[in-house]
């Protein structure tokens, strides 16, 4: 009783946590299209330059030790030492703090340095700016970090929505008052970075009340511990908390948590190497200003982008305890079914998600942006959502079965032919070329990803099923969506309401409600889908089945 109780406890707890982070994290994608609207193109370029660098500071800053906060204070509940985990969280507080005021000054003082590192010194006063983001963020993980270890993410989940939501409501501010006062594109950016900080702060502040609410009811429940511990010292067993606590020392957490760091830092490895060099590649031929305007345009798709790989993510994490219990079961055959089946509907998802946003990226670009630049740059971007949707998800059944660092290997390998390929296409195509060159990169690492899978005997190729249906089935989804693009723009331009943003977004919307049709029609039609291969999923596989069933979409 007690075990499904932790159990149902366990699961409340990552659905809680996972809705919180898709929440959070459509709140700071979507965020970019007012900031490119409000600040235009350069102020655009900008930001997305220095908002990965942060991003990168901040995962060093916190030195991976939420993570190891969470696996040591979790054991320090088990064994009921409330005591140590309180003083894991003071020593890990001290550490990440320390940590982030160090990295956050020298980002400060050294903001010259790195502006020359990416070859445009318009960054520098960004820079400047989301260092003060860096003094407060850690802190905040790492009180996150303990209260995940005691099993309880509502505050994890709440301040994750209430930093993005103070984040973004600062930058607009920022923006609205800056753009007013006819500012130029790097204060208008640095302002918007400020938005790191104040939702920071905020953040901060929400697990502050947390924790000390927290420590109010620990100190309720005082009197009946105290006599209990009493109890167990008279019986011998009362030296636990502090021996523990003397184990634990900075160098242990430390040696969990760096790892951890490292393996963070794979991830936005590809977006980096945009940032050291699209921005200079493209200053080369012209004024710096130019070239983040320009680099501003090659950021239009990636919010969008950014939606499909978010929800993979999210989905992802389902599949990993799967994949683990089946292979402590010695379930082989499950394995196969689960891996192949899930790899063949993100693949699919994938496919299809860049098929429609290639098709419709000129009205969706006009929709959002107020103008058609970069429409063929957005459409080539797309298909950087297949690579990224199947890599995910393949590096979540690589970590399930217990190959954990080769996903990260597998993309520090396609960061480097990023980057080779950014310098041989960039000059040639500018930023149509560094799209290019990220379409490539991506597939090269889900196809890495997938390789090793295939050649552990965990998964099953057909080409039926890996490239001929899907096809069919991508083409009818395209046409349909350019079909009902192109019909509610001539009966726009028919109203004399045509090449606005109004007609845009219903030319997207429509596009998009009619790719959805033919994707789910074609799929029963095409047999890339049947009620017992769906009921397989984990987590979400039966609910779903009993849906199409209903609808009786299957035959």
């Amino acid at each position: 009783m007690k075990s499904n109780t932790q159990t149902s406890r366990l699961l409340q707890g990552a659905f809680i946590l996972s809705a919180a982070a898709i929440i959070s994290k459509l709140i700071g994608t979507l965020q970019k299209i007012p900031l490119q609207n409000l600040g235009g193109d350069a102020v655009f370029g900008i930001y997305n330059t220095v908002y990965p660098l942060y991003t990168m500071l901040l995962t060093v800053a916190m030195l991976g030790l939420p993570a190891a906060i969470s696996k040591f204070v979790a054991e320090a509940s088990a064994g009921r030492r409330d005591e140590e985990g309180r003083r894991i969280l003071l020593l890990s507080a001290l550490i990440t703090g320390i940590s982030g005021l160090i990295i956050g000054a020298i980002t400060y003082a050294g903001a010259p340095i790195i502006a020359e590192w990416v070859g445009n010194s318009h960054v520098m006063p960004a820079l400047r700016t989301s260092a003060w983001g860096l003094a407060v963020v850690p802190v905040m993980s790492a009180i996150r970090g303990y209260f995940q270890g005691l099993h309880n993410m509502v505050p994890t989940a709440v301040s994750q929505i209430v930093e993005q939501s103070v984040r973004v409501t600062v930058m607009i501010v920022l923006l609205l008052y800056l753009t007013s006062q006819g500012a130029g594109a790097e204060s208008i950016a640095a302002g918007a970075l400020l938005g790191s900080a104040g939702g920071g702060a905020a953040g901060l502040v929400i697990m502050l009340l947390y924790l000390r609410r927290h420590h109010r009811r620990v100190k309720q429940e005082a009197a009946a511990v105290e006599s209990q511990r009493v109890r167990a010292l008279d019986a011998g067993h009362g030296l636990g908390s502090k021996q523990g606590f003397m184990g634990i020392k900075a160098g242990t957490l430390l040696a969990y948590g760096i790892p951890v760091m490292l393996g963070a830092l794979a991830m936005p490895l590809i977006g980096l190497v945009d940032v050291f060099t699209v921005p200079r590649l493209l200053s080369s031929d012209g004024s710096e200003v130019a070239a983040m305007a320009q680099f501003g345009v090659y950021n239009r798709g990636l919010p969008l982008v950014q939606i499909i790989t978010m929800i993979a993510t999210s989905l992802s994490v389902v599949f990993i305890p799967a994949l683990a219990e089946a292979k402590y079961k010695g379930d082989m055959k499950l394995i196969e079914t689960r891996c192949s089946l899930s790899l063949r509907w993100f693949w699919l998802l994938g496919l299809a998600a860049s098929a429609g946003l290639a098709v419709l990226a000129e009205p969706i670009n006009m929709a959002l942006y107020g103008d058609t630049a970069g429409s063929s740059t957005m459409t080539w971007l797309a298909f950087t959502a297949v690579g990224g949707t199947v890599s995910i998800i393949s590096a979540a059944l690589l970590q399930g079965l217990g190959y954990v660092r080769a996903p990260a290997l597998h993309l520090l390998a396609a960061a480097l032919l990023k980057a080779a390929l950014n310098l041989l296409l960039v000059p040639q195509q500018g930023i149509t070329g560094a799209a290019i060159a990220g379409v490539a990169a991506h597939s090269f690492a889900a196809a890495l990803n997938v390789l090793l899978l295939y050649r552990q005997g965990h998964l099953r190729l057909r080409l039926a099923d890996a490239l001929a249906r899907p096809a069919l089935l991508t083409a009818g989804l395209a046409l349909a969506a350019a079909a009902a693009s192109w019909g509610t723009g001539a009966a726009a331009t028919a109203a004399g309401i045509g090449g606005g943003r109004t007609a845009s977004l219903a030319q997207s919307l429509l596009g998009v409600l009619a790719g959805c049709v033919v994707f789910a029609v074609g799929a029963v039609v095409l047999r890339l889908l049947s009620e017992s291969e769906l009921r397989q999923l984990p987590g979400i596989g039966p609910s779903l089945a009993d849906k199409f069933k209903k609808l009786r979409l299957f035959p």
